[in-house]
């Protein structure tokens, strides 16, 4: 009896655990009208016969306001700029001195950024993306979402809360290649202002129309 008692109470456990995660993506929708966080992003390519995985590391400020507002500011190693403003998805690259533009509809319906920067609604995430509850690791509760959509880049993407907290985004796209990140200092309805998603490109810089 003690046996079967036991585990009885380790699989309540587990599906406390899974349904926790699932609760904290949907809290995190529908709770987090606006947020600001530093962040941290690993690519990692696939790897090559008789050569080890190539990684890249980046980090930089991320602010978001639903729906469909989001911004990125890479600071290291080279500085670049995310805008969508709820039209228009701005990319700047410092460097270059260049800015793409492109419709925001087109590009982010089955991407990470639906997940952050969509409307509050559950439902307009599951049109998009079959979701999956997975085991607890590293600390955090993760769903995994699949892309319904199979012709885009992304082919998984795994979400990481602590609690309500969005604590990391793995991608793996279609190329093989996987990239992790991560949020610290995540501050959620902290009052970001309208300025953060407006976007002029710079006097002189090349702006480029993409398709």
């Amino acid at each position: 009896m003690k046996k079967t008692f036991l585990t009885l109470a380790l699989s309540a456990a587990a599906v406390v655990a899974h349904a926790g995660a699932m609760d904290s993506l949907e809290a995190f929708i529908k709770n987090a009208k606006t947020g600001r966080a530093e962040f941290t992003q690993v690519i990692t390519a696939p790897s090559r016969e008789g050569q080890a995985p190539r990684t890249k590391s980046s980090n930089g400020t991320f602010e978001f306001s639903r729906p469909n507002h989001f911004r990125f500011e890479y600071r290291k190693p080279f500085e670049q700029t995310i805008v969508a403003d709820g039209q228009t998805l701005w990319l700047f690259d410092k460097d270059l001195n260049q800015v793409s533009q492109r419709k925001q509809a087109k590009v982010l319906g089955s991407t990470p950024a639906a997940l952050i920067a969509a409307s509050p609604d559950l439902a307009t995430l599951k049109r998009d993306f079959e979701l999956q509850e997975l085991p607890d690791k590293d600390g955090m509760q993760w769903v995994q979402a699949t892309p319904k959509q199979k012709e885009g880049q992304l082919t998984s993407m795994r979400v990481g809360f602590r609690g309500e907290q969005l604590a990391a985004l793995d991608i793996l796209d279609s190329f093989g290649q996987r990239s992790v990140m991560t949020f610290n200092n995540m501050q959620l309805n902290s009052g970001v202002g309208a300025d953060a998603f407006r976007f002029t490109p710079p006097k002189g810089a090349d702006v480029v129309q993409a398709p």
